[in-house]
């Protein structure tokens, strides 16, 4: 019986090592396809002498018949001719080729000119709309090609992740199954695996006895004491009874870390709701902090920002990275026009096994790391989500030490604090004060901002998260 189950394990890892080989394939396949599709074709900036001379040789088709009388085309049509790029100006500065815009020639010997004029105009406008379509669908195109890459590099990461997955079940395999059997659990298989940053998750396919039951928290307890250090829960995604049907049951471990975290906030003045979303995620073995500041203020600006915090969040919980969570949300909402509406994005996520923090953002103010009375400056990011394909993340990364403080605000409460340079007296700000709880913090600092001023002149957020060893 041990060495079936032992095999059992060993076929467990074998299909890790195919898996992790399956998906780089696919991260390769999805570059190439990536790569295949970039050609030649790069984004005009406005109408070409092309594009003029087509449109004078249509007018002229539909118009002048066998008339040569001013030779307008053929005089364009010279290399050495300045008066098409004339025409190309007037066109885009006024929407329309005027009489005055033409050659005096041709006004005094063309006896159909405001039919030329006509169909001039209106095939030069056909061609910058063809040209706007052209624009919009390779940067459509060139939008795609981006998400291809970003789910390339995904995939790329989780196979490495899972290459790098060490099997140490057989360890603890013996305590494990005596431990449950104690319990009139019977455990059928188990595959513990440790990753790179020291965190550890566990498989175990189990029942029970007897008829009874046992829920997935009372089943962690018992797994961390037969594992003899650490702590063990059950996540929400896994089941949460053990009956005496065969099923197989997640256990991840926490970290030596853990976080506390607080909010505190105003709408601008005159608004009813707040433009800036933000959340707190708890995945296992990290924790992750989200702010967004949409555009103005009010339900339009709440929405925009509700929205990039609701698909991050579900990009992380699904497993992506950071820097992969945002670049995907930066496709998804350029590709559904929402530039109209960007906005910012402000992400911090801390590893509860190892407390290094990276910090992304874009568009967003700086955050601040208090470390024993001493306050760092994590910079600013330029652009926000949803303007710029090629757009990256800033990433900032720092060690955390027992009993850190992270601060994260929006412009709201940045432009409402005293002095000349914002972050220095910010700074300056942190370092002076008292370390209370984060709850308390973020509302002593937010009751702070708003004394400079008759009101908030724009929403304000702001967040704090301490972290401490277990």
């Amino acid at each position: 019986m041990f060495v079936w189950k032992r095999t059992r394990r060993r076929d467990m890892a074998d299909v890790n090592v195919y898996t992790a080989g399956r998906l780089s394939e696919m991260a390769r396949s999805l570059g190439l396809l990536a790569r295949s599709c970039t050609d030649s074709l790069e984004e005009e900036n406005g109408l070409t002498r092309e594009d003029a001379l087509a449109a004078m040789q249509m007018a002229g088709a539909l118009v002048c018949g066998g008339c040569s009388r001013c030779n307008l085309y053929r005089d364009s049509e010279k290399e050495d001719s300045y008066y098409i790029y004339y025409l190309l100006r007037a066109f885009e500065q006024k929407g329309r080729v005027e009489d005055e815009d033409m050659p005096r020639l041709f006004l005094e010997t063309c006896r159909q000119k405001d039919d030329y004029m006509m169909h001039l105009n209106r095939n030069l406008g056909r061609a910058t709309m063809n040209l706007e379509w052209k624009n919009r669908f390779l940067e459509s195109r060139d939008t795609v090609m981006v998400q291809f890459r970003e789910l390339a590099l995904i995939l790329d990461e989780f196979a490495h992740q899972m290459e790098q997955a060490t099997d140490i079940t057989e360890r603890r395999a013996a305590a494990v199954t005596r431990t449950f059997r104690l319990h009139r659990a019977v455990v059928e298989n188990m595959l513990v695996l440790e990753y790179e940053n020291r965190r550890r998750e566990a498989y175990l396919t189990v029942r029970m006895l007897g008829g009874k039951c046992m829920t997935a928290r009372d089943a962690a307890e018992l797994f961390g004491q037969a594992m003899g250090s650490g702590t063990w829960y059950a996540p929400a995604d896994t089941r949460n009874l053990i009956t005496r049907q065969l099923g197989t049951i997640r256990f991840v471990e926490t970290g030596q870390y853990r976080m506390v975290c607080g909010a505190a906030r105003l709408p601008r003045e005159g608004e009813r709701v707040s433009g800036d979303n933000y959340t707190f995620i708890n995945l296992p073995g990290q924790a992750v902090l989200s702010l967004s500041d949409g555009l103005g203020s009010g339900e339009t600006a709440c929405r925009e920002s509700g929205r990039v915090v609701e698909l991050t969040q579900q990009l992380l919980e699904a497993g992506f990275s950071a820097r992969s969570a945002l670049k995907m949300v930066n496709t998804i909402l350029l590709l559904t026009g929402a530039q109209q509406h960007p906005a910012t994005m402000d992400l911090c996520c801390v590893d509860l096994h190892t407390g290094v923090l990276e910090a992304m953002k874009m568009g967003a103010v700086a955050a601040f790391l208090l470390h024993e009375g001493s306050a760092d400056i994590l910079e600013a990011g330029q652009v926000p989500v949803g303007v710029i394909g090629q757009a990256e993340p800033l990433l900032l990364s720092k060690k955390l030490w027992d009993g850190d403080r992270i601060v994260m605000m929006t412009d709201g409460v940045l432009d409402s604090w005293p002095g000349e340079d914002k972050e220095k007296a910010v700074k300056e700000y942190l370092e002076g004060m008292i370390l209370k709880g984060p709850q308390e913090m973020a509302e002593e600092m937010l009751q702070f901002a708003c004394q400079w001023g008759d009101g908030p002149k724009d929403d304000m957020t702001i967040l704090t998260a301490g972290i401490w060893k277990r």
